[in-house]
């Protein structure tokens, strides 16, 4: 990969959405991962508006003191940059009291693992209309289009999407290039949904550069028989997590009313 000339595309794809939407500038939760820390630096060298929103839910401090010093380091490399903490921890907790009780409570983990998704997602919008301002999304090209590995409607909830066409491997490759932190660059992949630290890896049970593999057997017409030992095994994961997720990467079905009927 080019680097420095992919890292120059998207910038100057960013500002000239942004410019042409008549819109001040970019807002962009900031997670303490890889993907919003890049995503972050891409919008902030476009000189135009950027809004960086801290958003903790019960959070590890790991993640919040990494997304801490990213913030600082953007704010030391350019003028541009504006910090803003919104503490979702009370609003969830809240939203989580309102709702009917269950008997097992690891029944409604995931629920509420999206909806902490959602909430940010909500935030993130407040503060775009408040100030006229896009919100970048940070998904890459493996979670958005190969194991939809993201919340619909929660971080999936974006306006543009400018690593979306970079592979994991890509965004570390470009982490480097921007000088991104080393302690983002090398922290384990996360969601940061569950308020420990669980990686993609142990949810998915693949590691990135794996499913790249498998997207890209995919994509050259392989069947999970063409495999045997761990690579039948990582092909099966990418292809369970593509199919059930499938319903995240297309548009939302129409029920069309025949022209009969009308």
């Amino acid at each position: 990969m080019q680097t420095e000339k992919v890292i120059n595309h998207i910038v100057d794809w960013l500002k000239d959405y942004a410019t042409k939407a008549n819109m001040k500038g970019f807002v962009i939760g900031i997670s303490g991962g890889i993907d919003s820390a890049i995503t972050s630096t891409l919008c902030a060298r476009t000189g135009l508006d950027l809004l960086c929103l801290e958003m903790p839910i019960h959070q590890a401090e790991n993640q919040v003191g990494r997304a801490e010093r990213h913030i600082a380091w953007l704010q030391e490399n350019f003028s541009n940059v504006k910090r803003q903490e919104v503490n979702l921890t009370p609003v969830f907790d809240s939203l989580v009291a309102a709702m009917p009780r269950v008997e097992n409570e690891e029944e409604r983990f995931m629920s509420l693992a999206n909806t902490r998704a959602r909430l940010r997602m909500t935030s993130l919008y407040y503060f775009a209309a408040l100030e006229s301002y896009l919100v970048a999304g940070t998904g890459n090209k493996v979670e958005d289009f190969g194991v939809g590995f993201y919340t619909k409607y929660g971080d999936g909830g974006v306006d543009l999407s400018p690593i979306a066409d970079l592979l994991k491997t890509g965004v570390w490759e470009i982490a480097k290039a921007l000088g991104v932190n080393e302690e983002i660059i090398n922290a384990a992949p996360t969601d940061g949904l569950w308020g420990d630290d669980r990686t993609d890896e142990d949810q998915i049970g693949a590691s990135y550069p794996e499913l790249e593999w498998a997207m890209e057997m995919v994509d050259k017409g392989k069947t999970v028989d063409d495999f045997s030992g761990r690579q039948k095994e990582v092909f099966s994961i990418y292809k369970r997590f593509n199919t059930a997720n499938r319903h995240k990467m297309v548009p939302i079905p129409v029920c069309e009313i025949p022209k009969t009927l009308k």
